[in-house]
């Protein structure tokens, strides 16, 4: 094997937004390019759709010939995989990557085609759109209303050597299609007024310049990796905001939205860095707000974990390969801001080539919010600390004195431990009077001269200092881990409640009375509601409750949290905390996000049935149109030539007039017929009367009006067993049932049709099979929609309502009805039906 045969080929491809834009054409314009440098190039497969200006860009280029498969009584071409790798080119031109391949051939799609041909180290210029991408199917559909059935990955194409943009204006593609340079004269209007429509066409071609934005992006990227660039290269101007969430950031997202928009295609990206050890930062419900008011404007939320602020918003802008950040100016003020100007300066500092911009607020150099002292704390734990600290260094001091201990530096640790056990009760406040006042009674007590405040010996004077120092110091340190403890108890209970919340979103329909449940047994409340306010009558709705004492308005609750304009969470019981307060809004969030999840999915639903029927009105106009238009023809035409001719019509011309005219009423009563069953079965009114019925009974009945036909009841085989145990169904039903599906076999198939019904545990099976051409795989659930055919009918008669008013039926009955293989070639309708005894 050789060189050129070992290595992988490369694949370029050109991508555009819509049909007609040249992609084609310019990948043909590129094959004759390197035809003229003598490059060896083989056009394996391209498609010109009848374009005489594309098909005439072959000219000069040696074309593959395609491989032929036959299908169902077709014959369709492929590309010759193996004739190709065989030709061994240089260059293979193949046209349309996401291509589906007919059935039968070695792979399913042209892209796995491709797969091989630049495995055999073969070069591979190919064509797609951007509606047939795998990640964008969804977004296409929604824009469009067209479901792209053929897709390939996103990642076939993400890993192209090349990708080229073949960009063209949506007025300038529009005018191509009206002269007639896309797609032939009856299909122009058609097109213009659907799929081409000029606001179609702009969105498509924004995903497909998005898209192709975005790979050279990550090209760039990996390029700055593979060369271990670390500085940010603004070849996009893309801002960095940091935020700590506190009551500033949305003055500076504001701000920050008026920078990115300054120059084209700015990006804005909002950083918040949460402490490592979770406690300081912002509230979960502020953040949360943020975060929504950040995507409103455009922009993008990130959070980061660092404990150091600076370098964690330098090394994400750098990630990012930010050309600015901005920053909001130190809410420090005074002496602290003298010691400690906080992370603006640093982050300058190691800015390097990127700009930074400080903006101020109201809250700049107005001090940073701190702690309460006493939070967490009882009233009667403050009091009992206070008490403490009041009494106890009487109580120690005389209790020393009372031992006659004369050593001063014991007497000092002695009062310094009774220091910080009163800052573990009660905080700082009563640690600082317990300090003071155990720095006095030493003095007084135990430094000579005793019983008086005066002190003659320096060293017992500094030690005196050192003990009241070294007692607030402590005292202080010893506060603050309290309070960090009961902060981070609060945080870790706060987390699991909101944790079980989020849970309970998850969960699905009933996740808004869930969580009222959780917020009501997590702080022991009365009841809790959420409310709704109808701003036509001024009155308040209960949307949600929990407990036997929810309120039903505001003015009820003994607490209000404002979820948003027109919704509030009401809360009855206990007073609530500040804290408590927070997880309550949480809460309300997560209960307004519930909320618009379910009104969504059932907006979704609505509009799902009302396209499903549009479309059943739509096509039962065209098949009004047409499929009840040719009895109509016939029956008039053979009453007409009877009143006409009268008795000048030869008696066996007669009888056969007559004979047309009574198999078209015959087709006629039938259309109508399934036309009134799908009405009552989209209206939902189809009432079964169900009771015990033997299946040897219905199934005779259902077919003797097709047995009338003598060839028709010399294919039809009935095994039906008289033993076989009673179904529950309605009679009438079930009839019309299974002559729909058998008279629908009947028509697909030249062969024997036989009807085959069987027992099960519980059950009971009845089988309509036939040898005619069957249904592929990915057809099966969709045949039993309504106005569906495999193509046209093989007689042309029929509104393809058959098997959508049989499955109707069955189901109405507590059936089930669905398509299987038939051994050896065709298709088998299956009934299962639930047994009388079941």
């Amino acid at each position: 094997m050789g060189e050129d045969e070992r290595r992988r080929g490369t694949l370029r491809v050109y991508l555009g937004a819509a049909p007609g834009v040249g992609k084609t054409y310019a990948m043909l314009d590129e094959a004759q390019r390197r035809s003229e440098r003598d490059v060896d190039v083989v056009v394996a497969l391209v498609e010109t759709h009848g374009r005489a200006q594309t098909a005439a860009h072959l000219a000069g280029l040696e074309v593959l010939p395609r491989r032929t498969v036959e299908y169902r009584g077709a014959t369709f071409s492929e590309l010759d995989v193996d004739a190709l790798i065989a030709r061994h080119p240089a260059v293979a031109i193949v046209d349309e990557l996401a291509h589906t391949n007919v059935p039968g051939s070695r792979n399913a799609k042209r892209w796995q085609d491709v797969q091989e041909v630049l495995a055999a180290g073969i070069d591979v210029v190919t064509t797609v759109n951007i509606q047939h991408l795998e990640s964008l199917n969804d977004v296409v559909e929604s824009i469009t209303g067209v479901h792209q059935r053929e897709t390939v990955p996103d990642e076939v194409v993400r890993r192209a050597d090349q990708i080229e943009l073949v960009d063209m204006s949506p007025q300038a593609l529009r005018r191509r299609l009206a002269h007639g340079n896309v797609y032939g004269p009856d299909k122009i209007d058609a097109a213009l007024t659907h799929f081409f429509r000029a606001g179609n066409l702009t969105a498509l071609r924004e995903l497909a310049l998005l898209w192709t934005a975005d790979r050279v992006e990550d090209a760039l990227a990996a390029y700055r990796q593979d060369h271990e660039i670390a500085d940010p290269w603004p070849a996009r101007e893309r801002l960095v905001v940091a935020v700590t969430g506190g009551p500033e950031t949305e003055t500076l997202v504001r701000r920050g939205v008026r920078v990115a928009r300054r120059p084209a295609g700015g990006e804005l990206l909002v950083v918040h860095v949460a402490r490592g050890d979770g406690l300081a930062g912002a509230g979960p419900d502020a953040l949360a707000r943020h975060r929504a008011f950040v995507e409103s404007l455009g922009g993008t939320w990130h959070t980061v974990v660092g404990d150091d602020v600076a370098t964690a918003v330098l090394e994400f802008a750098r990630g990012v390969n930010a050309s600015q950040i901005l920053l909001g100016a130190s809410r420090r003020g005074g002496l602290v801001a003298a010691l400690d100007p906080g992370i603006v300066p640093r982050v300058i500092r190691g800015s390097g080539d990127i700009d930074v911009l400080v903006v101020t607020h109201e809250r700049a150099g107005r001090g940073r919010r701190t702690l309460p002292r006493t939070a967490g704390l009882g009233r009667r734990r403050l009091v009992a600390a206070w008490a403490l600290a009041a009494i106890g260094p009487v109580l120690l001091g005389l209790g020393l004195r009372g031992l006659t201990l004369d050593s001063l530096p014991t007497v000092l640790m002695l009062f310094l431990a009774f220091t910080v056990g009163v800052a573990l009760v009660g905080g700082f406040g009563p640690a600082l009077l317990a300090a003071v006042l155990g720095g006095l009674l030493s003095n007084y007590w135990f430094v000579p001269p005793v019983g008086t405040f005066t002190i003659t010996e320096p060293q017992n004077a500094a030690a005196v200092v050192v003990l009241l120092a070294v007692a607030v110091a402590v005292s202080s340190v010893v506060d603050l881990a309290a309070r960090r403890t009961a902060q981070a108890a609060r945080s870790r209970a706060e987390a699991d409640t909101l944790a079980t919340v989020a849970g309970s979103v998850l969960r699905g329909a009933d996740a808004v009375p869930a969580m009222l449940d959780q917020l009501r047994e997590a702080f022991a409340l009365g009841g809790v509601a959420l409310l709704s306010r109808d701003e036509a009558e001024q009155t308040w709705r209960v949307v949600h409750s929990s407990g036997e004492r929810a309120p039903t308005s505001p003015d009820e609750a003994g607490t209000t949290v404002p979820v948003r304009d027109g919704l509030v969470l009401a809360l009855q019981g206990r007073g609530l905390s500040t804290e408590d307060l927070r997880v309550a809004t949480a809460v309300g969030l997560h209960a307004e996000a519930a909320l618009e999840r379910d009104r969504l999915r059932a907006e979704a639903r609505a509009t799902k049935a009302e396209r499903e029927r549009t479309t059943m009105r739509t096509a039962l106009l065209a098949a009004v149109s047409h499929d009840l238009r040719t009895p109509l023809a016939a029956i008039k035409a053979g009453v007409s030539a009877l009143t006409t001719s009268g008795a000048a019509i030869a008696p066996d011309d007669r009888a056969a007039l007559l004979a047309d005219v009574e198999t078209s009423t015959d087709r006629l009563q039938g259309l109508i017929d399934n036309l009134l069953d799908m009405s009552r079965l989209d209206a939902g009114v189809v009432s079964p009367h169900r009771a015990p019925v033997a299946l040897d009974e219905v199934v005779p009945l259902a077919v003797a009006p097709l047995t009338i036909d003598r060839l028709v009841a010399e294919r039809l085989v009935i095994d039906v067993p008289e033993d076989l145990p009673l179904v529950v169904a309605d009679a009438g039903l079930l009839e019309r049932a299974v002559a729909n599906l058998v008279e629908n076999a009947l028509r697909y198939t030249t062969g024997p049709v036989r009807v085959v019904a069987g027992a099960l545990p519980g059950a009971v099976v009845l089988r309509v099979v036939d040898q005619g051409p069957g249904v592929p795989d990915e057809r099966k659930t969709t045949v039993f929609a309504a106005f569906q055919r495999l193509g046209d009918s093989p007689d042309g008669h029929g509104l393809g309502l058959g098997l959508a008013v049989a499955q109707g039926f069955v189901r109405a009955n507590g059936g089930t009805l669905e398509a299987e293989d038939t051994p050896g070639g065709g298709l088998t309708m299956v009934i299962t039906l639930p047994g009388a005894s079941a």
